[in-house]
């Protein structure tokens, strides 16, 4: 005879999706290599009691908020595959770019203005010519000429056109309405953010009729290694929540050494807002849009590249600008002459690479030419 009873109270007992989930998290984590930056996490709040560095402290916050954008992406997926393309379009729209809004929120609180202006145009160019440009390398040195939808492309141009004229038109008729700080400029702020979530509310509603649409990155069905996780539903919400409470606080210090950072190093916030910010945020989505190209899903990378450009431009810009004169620091839509320059080029030749419905690895050397141009023009700006 057994000398534990046959049957036990229920609360000492997993349930059968707990225990599956555990091990499927464990899994993940076995075969995602880039959740080992997650022991970057306790590190920087060692560091922080025993006040290391501020470069060192810099650094390993910014390799913990890696890890925990991505986990937040696949939670993200995980809650879209149970919830249906619907309402997983609208967890995809909404928290596609969770880690780089909440970094930029923790800016604004710190005054930090100036580099989360730089941080929304140096997502748009990453997206559009680092991400899309190592993609079209990869895809193109893996399988040759790749093709993608020329209609799509097409759409894309012109919301990416739309991206340009929301964010010139207030940076240009702003210097005649008066001073950047004028109560005239920050109306204009808000009555063009306002337009623009509008445009991105009807834009939702558009791509959710069509079940398919650029302001919608696509559905978990699309990613086949959704299939493969394993996550219940109770373990992506878990899942989500440590990440963005890990976000935060990884954020929080990561904020907080910007300015010895710029101090210490010479460089300045142009740099770390259009180039390390960025990448900080996004470099989970970026290695999937590359990985999918290379099995020669070229318009599902370009999706994600232009999606994600257009959730920054017409989603988390306007609500920065809200939330911003919540916390106190008013953050307007006008950019640094050396901004817009920059997102015209980076618009204009994307959208031309692009036009044909084709691409090959030249091409997106080619874009990755006019990015690393572009960082080091930022790089050596003054302080």
């Amino acid at each position: 005879m057994s000398w534990y009873p046959k049957k036990l109270p229920s609360h000492y007992l997993w349930e059968k999706g707990d225990r599956e989930s555990v091990v499927s998290v464990l899994n993940f984590l076995r075969k995602n290599p880039i959740a080992l930056l997650l022991l970057a996490i306790p590190v920087v709040f060692f560091a922080e009691l025993n006040h290391w560095d501020p470069i060192l402290v810099f650094i390993l916050s910014a390799l913990g908020v890696i890890p925990c954008a991505h986990f937040i992406g696949k939670s993200t997926e995980v809650l879209a595959h149970y919830t249906g393309p619907r309402i997983g379009g609208l967890l995809n729209a909404t928290l596609g770019n969770a880690a780089e809004l909440i970094i930029t929120i923790f800016a604004i609180r710190e005054n930090l203005l100036q580099l989360v202006k730089a941080s929304l145009t140096g997502s748009i160019l990453g997206n559009l010519l680092l991400v899309l440009g190592m993609s079209m390398v990869y895809g193109g040195i893996k399988n040759g000429v790749q093709s993608f939808n020329r209609q799509q492309a097409s759409n894309n141009a012109i919301l990416l056109a739309l991206v340009v004229v929301t964010l010139v038109l207030p940076s240009f008729f702003s210097h005649y309405i008066g001073p950047d700080d004028s109560v005239e400029v920050e109306i204009l702020s808000l009555g063009v953010a306002a337009i623009m979530i509008l445009l991105y509310v009807l834009g939702l509603i558009f791509s959710f009729k069509l079940h398919r649409g650029p302001l919608t990155p696509s559905s978990s069905e699309e990613h086949e290694s959704v299939k493969h996780i394993g996550w219940s539903v109770r373990t992506g919400i878990l899942a989500l929540l440590l990440s963005t409470a890990a976000v935060a606080y990884l954020s929080e210090v990561l904020v907080g050494a910007v300015e010895p950072v710029v101090t210490d190093l010479g460089i300045s916030e142009f740099f770390l807002g259009i180039i390390l910010i960025p990448l900080i945020g996004n470099v989970a989505e970026h290695l999937v849009s590359v990985q999918v190209a290379g099995q020669n899903k070229m318009d599902l990378s370009v999706e994600i590249s232009v999606s994600s450009s257009l959730q920054i431009a017409l989603f988390v810009a306007p609500v920065l600008v809200f939330v911003s004169l919540l916390m106190g620091n008013p953050l307007t839509l006008v950019f640094h002459e050396f901004e817009l320059i920059a997102l015209i080029a980076g618009v204009m030749i994307a959208a031309m690479v692009s036009a044909d419905g084709e691409s090959n690895w030249l091409e997106g050397v080619e874009l990755l030419a006019v990015y690393v141009i572009l960082a080091l023009v930022f790089f050596l700006l003054p302080v």
